[in-house]
């Protein structure tokens, strides 16, 4: 039986925090529009800043839907699956934001990730303030057994200086606007704050 919790405790952050991957589900408002679906899972790449937020940070490769519905009308929900383990499913619905890298919060929020999580391709920093916290069971989520991460993303965007990447996302479809021709990532993409 599912439940709902008015916060984050220890018990559901010691949960999310142990899971390799996660899912991130936005929609624009518009009724003929396409919901997004995207897989996280970048080891140390999303972190509870406290009881009912939780930051992600977000990579180039491939499209801004997420940014795109975000800019637009913030909705976002995050679910984690337990697929080893009791079988759990965890949703934090909410409101979210994408924090680009010329906001003022930009360095003190990667600040709060593991060093080693950061990389190259970073153009914003996903920050989600929870609305609704539940859990539900997991019958029927698959055990599966967690490997490692794979190292291609990064291997690939580590042989690109900041300037390379800014070139890269003005060149990639989708990037700019999304699918459906929203703005998504501010584009030309500002630089890295120093360090």
């Amino acid at each position: 039986m599912g439940k709902t919790y008015e916060r984050i405790d220890g018990r559901l952050r010691a949960f999310i925090e142990r899971q390799p991957v996660f899912f991130a589900a936005t929609a624009p408002l518009a009724d003929d529009g396409h919901v997004n679906v995207s897989p996280k899972g970048r080891s140390g790449t999303l972190v509870v800043i406290d009881e009912l937020t939780l930051a992600y940070l977000d990579f180039g490769g491939s499209t801004a839907e997420t940014i795109a519905h975000l800019r637009e009308n913030g909705r976002i929900t995050l679910m984690w699956c337990a697929f080893t383990g009791p079988p759990t499913v965890v949703r934090v619905h909410g409101r979210g934001e994408a924090v680009f890298r010329d906001d003022p919060r930009f360095a003190g929020l990667v600040g709060r990730f593991d060093p080693a999580a950061d990389g190259s391709a970073l153009r914003a920093i996903v920050l989600v303030h929870a609305e609704r916290v539940s859990d539900s069971c997991g019958f029927a989520v698959p055990l599966m057994d967690y490997r490692e991460d794979r190292s291609l993303h990064a291997d690939y965007f580590d042989r690109k200086t900041d300037p390379e990447f800014a070139t890269y996302c003005e060149g990639k479809d989708h990037v700019g606007t999304s699918i459906d021709g929203m703005p998504a990532l501010p584009l030309p993409l500002p630089p890295r704050p120093a360090a």
